[in-house]
């Protein structure tokens, strides 16, 4: 809550007293709720270990900024685009160093061959919708040449990653654009990140809720760690929250359960782990494993059907990696006996992650009359009050 002094009233003349007010302005805590007034896990109650940044996002790590593109229209159409910059947009062409996992490999991300091979990674990552995760590849290249053409000469690997929209969207109809990729890279920002159904993750269900885009952060010594999720994983009956089994106490509204084109628990989640702290690529990929670890504290077994990839980045050593005349580079590192705390970081920020591309939702209806419907927040803290469970 910040005040504020504002004139309410008066006269001109000299003598007369001067009247002066103070308002309560109230000041949105990005903790509690998005950008557009949705709330979060923390405004539920809903407790999590650790110490969040002060955004409780992955742009808490400085350099990284996030933007979509958000594609509703009529009764089919219900996804988008999201991109993130490791380094901003002006730091293309600075590659960073990444790690990459696969907890279970029925999905996409491009340019991961690459990054197994060097450890390094550059440009924006799209995620989008499992058939367009090609037109994501391209609009990468599309918005580098235009903005970086130097950097586009040499080679682009872009990542690109997907989840499959398919209940809610008409994924056939190729609804999502090259210039809709350019759009979603160039609105990227840093500061709050707006969750639930946008971006890429618009038309997207976890645990048979309505879900989509998440994110939240862990500060750990002088650095910070943040991860962002789009989530469309999970069968109903393996709903966690807050260490409370919950999905059988809310399996009564669950329409994706009469859906017999995919099974229980069918779908993907991309993970993104960011850090500024500083890692041999080998230790982005100890911090991408730790994502099964987040996931599996919401409920989840990692189905065979879904595609459960992760990729971790640090922006430290800057120009590390960068392609030059130089003969030789060096990079500090945290030792690997400290990074536990990072570990630990990971998992804690991706639960939290999950969650709030949970909390920060309400029903939607799509293709073919199918419905999603949101967490039932009210029951949710109902059912963890009785458990003793809430903050």
């Amino acid at each position: 809550m910040m005040p504020y002094a504002q004139r309410a009233g008066g006269t001109s003349g000299n003598d007369a007293p001067r009247i002066v007010t103070l308002v309560t302005v109230s000041t949105p805590d990005p903790h509690q709720t998005t950008p557009g007034g949705k709330p979060r896990a923390r405004a539920l109650g809903i407790p999590f270990g650790g110490r969040p940044g002060r955004l409780n996002a992955i742009t808490d790590v400085a350099g990284v900024e996030v933007g979509y593109t958000t594609l509703i229209k009529g009764s089919s159409v219900r996804t988008g685009v999201t991109a993130i910059h490791p380094r901003g947009p002006a730091g293309t062409g600075d590659p960073v160093a990444a790690g990459f996992h696969s907890q279970n490999g029925n999905g996409e991300m491009t340019g991961v061959s690459w990054i197994n091979e060097s450890g390094t990674f550059d440009g924006p990552v799209a995620i989008t919708n499992t058939h367009a995760v090609g037109i994501a590849h391209a609009g990468i290249i599309a918005w580098t040449v235009t903005h970086h053409p130097v950097v586009a000469e040499e080679w682009l690997l872009p990542v690109a990653a997907e989840t499959w929209d398919g209940y809610l969207n008409d994924i056939n109809a190729q609804h999502v654009t090259v210039p809709h990729v350019v759009a979603a890279i160039e609105a990227a920002g840093p500061g709050p990140v707006e969750e639930g159904s946008v971006g890429g993750g618009t038309g997207m269900n976890c645990y048979h809720f309505k879900a989509g885009s998440g994110t939240a952060s862990r500060l750990v010594d002088d650095y910070t760690v943040g991860v962002f999720v789009q989530a469309n994983f999970g069968a109903r009956r393996e709903l966690v929250l807050a260490g409370v089994p919950l999905g059988d106490a809310l399996a009564d509204d669950d329409p994706m359960l009469d859906w017999d084109i995919a099974a229980p628990g069918s779908g993907s989640v991309i993970a993104l782990v960011a850090t500024d702290a500083p890692l041999f690529p080998h230790q982005c990929q100890a911090l991408a494993r730790r994502v099964t670890a987040g996931l599996a504290r919401t409920g989840t077994s990692g189905s065979h059907f879904s595609g459960d990839l992760f990729l971790a980045f640090s922006t430290a050593n800057p120009g590390a990696f960068r392609p030059g005349d130089q003969t030789m580079s060096r990079l500090e590192f945290v030792p690997w006996e400290r990074l536990d705390p990072y570990y630990e970081a990971v998992v804690q920020a991706t639960e939290e992650a999950v969650v709030n591309a949970l909390v920060a939702n309400e029903d939607m209806t799509g293709r073919n009359g199918h419905r999603s419907p949101a967490l039932p927040r009210d029951r949710v803290t109902g059912l963890l009050a009785a458990a003793d469970r809430l903050r």
